[in-house]
C-alpha cells in the first residue's frame, strides 16, 4: 500500500533538512546583481535540471536523477519520500490602456521597481509513504502530474490604480517515482534502496524556435532533489560507511545526484539526495542573515557589494522577482552587528580555545591546565602576536639536505604528491631562488622563492608576490660559479 501524506512526526524531521534542501532548491535562482537585464541571469538553473525526454535526447541534459544508498530498516518500518522541485513560470508585463485592455511591453518603470518579463519558479512537492517490504521485489510506482495554468496579478501605482498586470503561464509537467530494494547478500540485514526520479513530460518542439532550453525548461523538474526518511532503522553514510559495507556501498549507482545522511548531527534516519555534491549532515551556517541564492560565493561579500548598488539597480532587482526583492531589503536593513558577524568564522578553533577547566585543583601554578594526554600546558592564546619578534625572513635559515637554506639560497622544486595545484607540477624540477623564509602561527615553515628564468622576477620581488614551497618540497642546489 502506498500513500501520499507525511504523518505529523515526519514532517518534523523534514523541517530540519529542508533548511539546507531549500538552499539546493533555490541554488542559483537569481544571481547578484539581481537583475533581469544581468547576463549572469539569462541562462538560468543549472543544477538538478530534469528536462523532457523528448527534449533531453537531443542535448547533454538527462531526464532521470537514480540514487542508491544503504539502509537497516526496523521491523515493520515505512520509508517517506519527498521529491522537490521548482516548477517554472513565464512571467509577461503588460501595461493598462485607457480602455481597460493592456499591452504587452518590455518593461514597466514604477517608482518603486522596474518590472521585467521573467521566468519564476513555484515550489513543487510529491510526497509517497510505503512499507519497506513493498518495496521489495517490482517495488513502488508513483506517477505524478501537475497541470498548465495562467494568472494574472494587478500592477498597482502609489495611488492605487491600476497601472498593468503580471500575467504567469505554466505549461504541464508530468513524472514518475519508482522505488525498490533488494537484500544484500552477507549476514547483516541491510537492503539497498534506489530511487528514480523521471521527466515523463510528452512535450516536444514543434519547430525550430521552440526547440531551445528557454522552451524546455517550462517543462522541466527544476533543482531536483529528495528526502528520504525511515520510521524505524537507519541509512549508513555514503562517505564513510562500516567496514563491511564498503563494497557494498561502492557497489550503488548514483547518477545526477548524491545522497548524504541529513538532519541532526548524529542521527542517521534521514537522507538528503542532491545534485549539489555535500558532505554528511549538512547545515546552513548559522552568521548566514538570509537567502542570498549562491553559496558559492562569501555572504559578506554580497551584502555589501548588494547594498553598494546604485537605486536603480535596487529598483530593478525589485521588480525581477520577490526574492530579489527580499535580498536588496536586507542587505540594506543590516544591522552593522549582523555583517560584523559575517565576516568569518573559524569552527575548527572553537574547541580549542574554549573554556579552561574549571578545576581549580588541578590548575598549575602558572594557571596552566593539563591537555587530554596529562600534558601541562599554559593558559595563554592559540597565537601570541609578541612571539613573531625574534623572526626575520630575510635572516633565517632551514636546514635541507644538511644544508643551510635561507633568503639567495638556490634550490629545485620537487613539489610533493599533497599539492593538487597543476602549476606546481609543471615547476617540478625546475631551479628557483629563495626569497624569504617564513613560519606560520603552527610552527610550519614555508620558503617563498622565485623561479630561474621567470622574466617577471624582478616585478614579482618588488610587490612581495612569491611561489610558496615547504622545505621537503626542495633539493638545495649549488650556486653558480
Amino acid at each position: 500500500m502506498t500513500v501520499t501524506a507525511f504523518p505529523s512526526e515526519t514532517q518534523e524531521r523534514f523541517a530540519l533538512a529542508r533548511q539546507v534542501a531549500d538552499a539546493v532548491l533555490f541554488e542559483g535562482y537569481v544571481l547578484y546583481p539581481y537583475r533581469a537585464s544581468a547576463a549572469k541571469n539569462r541562462l538560468r538553473w543549472q543544477f538538478g535540471v530534469l528536462v523532457p525526454p523528448g527534449w533531453g535526447a537531443e542535448c547533454e541534459e538527462h531526464d532521470f536523477q537514480h540514487t542508491e544508498c544503504l539502509m537497516e530498516p526496523g521491523a515493520g518500518a515505512t520509508l517517506s519520500v519527498e521529491v522537490r522541485f521548482l516548477h517554472a513560470r513565464r512571467r509577461t508585463v503588460q501595461r493598462a490602456r485607457p480602455d481597460g485592455g493592456f499591452d504587452t511591453v518590455a518593461e514597466l518603470r514604477l517608482d518603486d521597481r522596474v518590472l521585467m518579463p521573467w521566468d519564476e519558479g513555484a515550489e513543487e512537492r510529491v510526497e509517497v509513504v510505503a512499507p519497506v517490504d513493498d518495496l521489495l521485489g517490482d517495488g513502488v510506482t508513483h506517477p505524478f502530474r501537475r497541470p498548465a495554468g495562467e494568472d494574472a496579478e494587478p500592477v498597482l501605482d502609489a495611488a492605487g490604480r491600476t497601472v498593468g498586470r503580471l500575467l504567469r503561464r505554466r505549461e504541464e509537467i508530468s513524472g514518475t517515482i519508482r522505488l525498490s530494494a533488494r537484500e544484500l547478500d552477507g549476514p547483516y540485514r541491510a537492503l539497498r534502496l534506489t530511487a528514480v526520479v523521471e521527466n515523463t513530460s510528452a512535450w516536444t518542439p514543434s519547430d525550430a524556435r521552440d526547440a531551445g532550453r528557454d522552451a524546455a525548461l517550462r517543462h522541466s523538474l527544476v533543482a531536483t532533489h529528495l528526502l528520504m526518511a525511515l520510521s524505524a532503522g537507519s541509512f549508513l553514510s555514503m562517505t564513510d560507511p562500516p567496514e563491511w559495507a564498503r563494497g557494498a556501498v561502492a557497489a550503488c549507482r548514483n547518477l545526477h545526484t548524491w545522497p548524504v545522511l541529513a538532519g541532526e548531527p548524529g542521527s542517521a534516519d534521514l537522507v538528503l539526495s542532491s545534485p549539489i555534491i555535500l558532505e554528511d549532515h549538512p547545515a546552513i551556517a548559522p552568521e548566514s542573515p538570509g537567502a542570498l541564492y549562491d553559496a558559492t560565493e562569501i555572504d559578506e561579500i554580497l551584502a555589501l557589494r548588494t547594498a553598494a548598488l546604485t537605486d536603480e539597480e535596487k529598483r530593478e532587482a525589485r521588480g525581477t522577482d520577490e526574492r530579489a526583492a527580499a535580498v536588496i531589503e536586507l542587505a540594506d536593513s543590516m544591522p552593522p552587528e549582523v555583517l560584523e558577524r559575517l565576516h568569518g568564522a573559524v569552527r575548527g578553533l572553537r574547541e580549542a580555545t574554549g573554556p579552561a577547566p574549571t578545576a581549580p585543583a588541578s590548575a598549575a601554578p602558572d594557571g596552566g591546565f593539563p591537555d587530554e594526554h596529562g600534558v601541562q600546558r599554559p593558559d595563554t592564546p592559540w597565537w601570541d602576536p609578541a612571539s613573531e619578534a625574534g623572526f626575520d625572513p630575510a635572516r633565517d635559515h632551514v636546514v635541507v639536505d644538511g644544508r643551510r637554506v635561507g633568503k639567495g639560497s638556490r634550490v629545485a622544486l620537487r613539489p610533493g604528491l599533497r599539492r593538487s595545484d597543476a602549476q606546481d607540477i609543471f615547476l617540478h624540477g625546475r631551479a628557483a631562488t629563495v626569497e624569504a623564509v617564513l613560519h606560520d602561527v603552527d610552527g610550519a615553515v614555508h620558503l617563498a622563492v622565485t623561479v630561474e628564468g621567470d622574466p617577471g622576477a624582478d616585478i614579482r620581488r618588488e610587490q612581495g608576490r612569491f611561489l610558496y614551497f615547504q622545505p621537503d618540497e626542495v633539493t638545495p642546489l649549488e650556486d653558480p660559479a
